[in-house]
């Protein structure tokens, strides 16, 4: 569906941050909503809506355990 979001746990991503995953998650809402920018109107929605996606993602991030990783190594955990 969003090819073109990249994968933001190890071992594709080892240093992922805020700004990464607000990117992400906007770019999820544009394309689920098929809006670029939204109008005035529905901007608020849209603004909750790329918050809540980019606190889930940080939230599977955190959770989330890559097997073969190496403990300590982020995402997976100790």
């Amino acid at each position: 569906m969003c090819r073109s979001i990249k994968t933001l746990r190890p071992p594709f991503a080892e240093d992922v941050t805020e700004i990464d995953i607000q990117a992400a998650a906007l770019q999820y809402v544009r394309k689920i909503s098929g809006f670029r920018k939204p109008a005035a109107h529905n901007a608020e929605a849209f603004d909750r809506a790329v918050a809540a996606v980019a606190e889930a993602t940080a939230e599977l991030l955190a959770s989330i355990e890559v097997r073969g990783a190496a403990k300590g190594a982020p995402g997976n955990a100790d």
